[in-house]
């Protein structure tokens, strides 16, 4: 299977425009099928499960018995009742790609699922770095744990994210639509972190839809920007009914795109706030530096 790894790979490396040489060794290097469990797997484009979200289509999987299948640029069901997948490889590469992400750093992933890129996590930092991963389905982070046996440097634990403290992290990788950032999440940022974190409004009862946004510490405040429009399953927290239409008035005008910093300082609402609020507000005006 070791060929079809390398092909795999190679795949979402032109389809993520990938540039790390190391991000796409990863992903030659774990293999997926180990983490999806045994046959039969049911499989779909990501199309395909956006219209099944929609409710446009009805079962949108195929199945197969065949690993190979598995090793390409698919969604895999974790729990096909539940159009709960094992995320789609090139839109993760690329959200993994934007985290910069350097030996020796310590990386928080919420919404690890059955853990397979929290492998591929652990696998850019390394043996001198750290994983820390939850999942809020007890099953799901068992699974993960028992995957990620062979990775001393992952830790997995079962819960919600948002009330979790990761203790200081280089990097987050947020698994699941929030309206804001959790604010312990960016007390936890180093200096220089990153995270990556979809901002959804809601689209349905359980997911929602919006941009994935990179944040990033510097030394004068949070930067902010626009990475890929995004569609996820939602935190059952982290959902503020102030924020919500607000954020889904900023998507649907595309204002949204314009994003480039968070602001905690309190301030009247002006041209450049997209979403405001009396704690955050999402800005279209740069850091000072």
């Amino acid at each position: 299977m070791e060929s079809y790894r390398r092909f795999y790979a190679d795949e979402i490396r032109l389809a993520a425009n990938l540039r790390s040489t190391e991000l796409v060794k990863a992903f030659a290097t774990v293999p997926r099928a180990r983490y999806l469990g045994p046959p039969p797997w049911n499989i779909c484009s990501s199309d395909r499960a956006g219209l099944g979200l929609l409710g446009i289509v009805g079962d949108p999987y195929i199945t197969t018995e065949n690993p190979r299948d598995l090793y390409h640029n698919v969604l895999v069901a974790i729990d096909a009742t539940r159009q709960l997948n094992n995320g789609h490889p090139s839109t993760l590469a690329y959200w993994i790609e934007a985290l910069d992400l350097r030996r020796g750093d310590r990386v928080y992933h919420a919404g690890c699922g059955v853990g397979y890129y929290t492998a591929i996590l652990a696998e850019m930092v390394g043996e001198q770095g750290s994983v820390v991963a939850i999942d809020l389905d007890p099953d799901l982070a068992e699974r993960a744990r028992r995957n990620l046996s062979a990775y001393s440097q992952v830790s997995v634990h079962a819960g919600d994210g948002a009330d979790f403290d990761p203790g200081p992290c280089d990097a987050m990788l947020i698994n699941a639509g929030a309206t804001h950032p959790c604010p312990l999440w960016l007390d936890r940022l180093t200096e220089r972190g990153r995270m990556v974190i979809p901002l959804t409004a809601k689209g349905g009862e359980n997911f929602g839809t919006g941009i994935m946004a990179k944040v990033s510490r510097e030394p004068f405040g949070f930067s902010a920007v626009g990475i890929s429009f995004v569609a996820i399953f939602s935190f059952s927290t982290l959902r503020d009914p102030e924020i919500e239409p607000l954020l889904g008035k900023a998507l649907a005008s595309r204002a949204l795109l314009k994003l480039k910093s968070l602001r905690f300082d309190k301030h009247d609402c002006a041209e450049t706030c997209i979403v405001h609020t009396a704690r955050i507000c999402l800005s279209s005006a740069a850091l000072l530096t």
